[in-house]
């Protein structure tokens, strides 16, 4: 891993991400936050979620296009630059729901540019044999920006107010272009849109891609997957704090986000070090199990069903390692973290691999397209199930259909 972190252009690449990615998520959390606090209302909390997803439905693909036809580089910049002066405009019309709408949508179209031509820039800057350190370094950089952002939001809200806030997060936006201006990459050209094919047929190339290359189309199905899942605990979690833990929603990020982050982190760092090539070819299909796993021991943590359990075990026990429920939770967390970077990292890398400079934002387009559409499922369909049926029974629903994909793929290997 170091020498992955030896590389100025990667550095300079991971630090530009870093900062990008904790800007992004807490203005995201932010905006939501404020939503509710101008309202009082779920549904206008809603309308942000909408306002965030649809660009990425509606423009991914498109954007993926336009990305592969232009500097990569410059792109980074200009979508850190425009997102930094997006922000601004709240303070022009504070508490304003519109205007805060208006501004997580358009902020939202500049990140659809902004996803292609960051992680697709990697290849472009590091050697094929350092891809799997390089895409461990950016999980630990989502993941770990993803905590931090968390984190820092509802504090520096109260530090900074509900309008100078976001010339903070501005400030952060533009510390990523900066890293971004010391990122070096070798006859990095731009396609002339005079001599490129036409957008349908671009489209039309990339599509065919995926559909005639089973690595790219397995990829992309279980980096989808990965994003749905941690959509789906989003949404279900605060149910699974209440229903089954018994505590309250405020409690569940500290005992379940954070641990589950940390293992995110830690699954990259394990990836990245570890020297069999075995393991890295099978760490997809371990990281599919051991999530069905933990998602399906998840909902026999409640106080009710494991009380006595827990006495017996105590009894035992020296005092010092005394364990509850929550103990459990926090490990099933970490668990499941991991099982999410043994996902992530190796597909990304083998993306990355499968694909030229030509089709590389296409195909992150194309990504970033799927996991918008896929996004609406939890918030459509995963919240009705739990409330008809119950968070325990949508958990193992989730956890049996997680077995019957690892099946498929292992069949198929």
């Amino acid at each position: 891993m170091l020498r992955v972190l030896g590389i100025r252009s990667f550095f300079a690449l991971w630090l530009a991400e870093v900062f990008s990615q904790i800007a992004m998520n807490m203005a995201n959390f932010i905006l939501i936050i404020l939503a509710f606090k101008f309202t009082s209302s779920n549904t206008a909390v809603s309308g942000v979620v909408i306002a965030f997803t649809m660009p990425a439905i509606l423009f991914g693909l498109l954007a993926g296009v336009y990305v592969d036809r232009w500097n990569k580089k410059t792109v980074l910049n200009l979508t850190n630059l425009m997102r930094a002066g997006i922000l601004i405009l709240i303070l022009l019309f504070p508490h304003n729901l519109f205007v805060l709408y208006l501004v997580t949508f358009v902020m939202s179209i500049v990140t659809q540019f902004f996803i292609p031509a960051e992680t697709p820039m990697i290849p472009q800057i590091v050697p094929k044999e350092l891809l799997l350190s390089a895409n461990a370094l950016f999980g630990m950089g989502i993941y770990g920006s993803m905590l931090i952002a968390y984190a820092l939001s509802g504090p520096s809200l109260l530090f900074f107010g509900e309008t100078h806030i976001f010339v903070f997060l501005a400030v952060l936006f533009v510390i990523a272009s900066f890293f971004v201006s010391f990122i070096r990459v070798s006859k990095q050209k731009g396609m002339p849109v005079s001599l490129s094919p036409t957008l349908m047929e671009e489209v039309k190339g990339a599509l065919s891609l995926v559909t005639k290359t089973k690595r790219i189309s397995h990829s992309l199905f279980l980096l989808t997957l990965s994003s749905l899942l941690i959509l789906t605990f989003a949404v279900i979690g605060p149910g699974y704090a209440k229903q089954i833990l018994d505590i309250s929603v405020e409690e569940f990020p500290l005992m379940f986000v954070a641990p589950a982050a940390m293992g995110m982190v830690f699954g990259a760092v394990f990836l990245s070090n570890i020297k069999k090539q075995s393991f890295k070819e099978k760490s997809v299909l371990y990281g599919i199990f051991l999530s069905s796993i933990g998602l399906f021991l998840l909902p026999f943590c409640s106080k009710a069903a494991t009380k006595g359990l827990f006495q017996e075990l105590n009894n035992i026990l020296p005092a010092f390692l005394s364990i509850n429920i929550f103990h459990i939770v926090i490990l099933l967390a970490f668990l499941l973290g991991i099982a999410n970077a043994f996902v992530f990292v190796p597909s990304n890398t083998i993306l990355q691999e499968e694909t030229s400079d030509e089709f590389r934002g296409k195909i992150y387009g194309f990504l970033n397209s799927l996991i918008g559409a896929v996004s609406l499922l939890p918030i459509i369909v995963v919240g009705g199930l739990a409330d008809v049926f119950g968070v325990a029974k949508v958990l193992i629903g989730i956890s049996i259909s997680l077995v019957i994909i690892g099946m498929y793929f292992l069949a198929t290997q």
